[in-house]
């Protein structure tokens, strides 16, 4: 299962990523306020680790695990 992790706390919420994301499961949390006084990123399920978002995050916020398949 690829699993996604953010580090909210270094977003500044510029959305460059919710832009880039394939799957648009990524968003900015208006109901959450980091200790930057930002409103970060959050993602909703179905990660697929195509890294587009950790490409193009100025702030390296993402960290992404991707699932390995037998045979590779």
């Amino acid at each position: 299962m690829n699993k996604l992790i953010i580090d909210k706390d270094r977003c500044k919420g510029c959305g460059l990523c919710v832009n880039v994301c394939p799957k648009k499961i990524l968003f900015l949390d208006q109901e959450e306020v980091n200790i930057l006084g930002y409103h970060p990123v959050a993602s909703k399920e179905g990660c697929i680790a195509c890294g587009f978002c950790a490409t193009v995050c100025p702030d390296i916020v993402f960290t992404i695990y991707k699932e390995e398949k037998e045979g590779e």
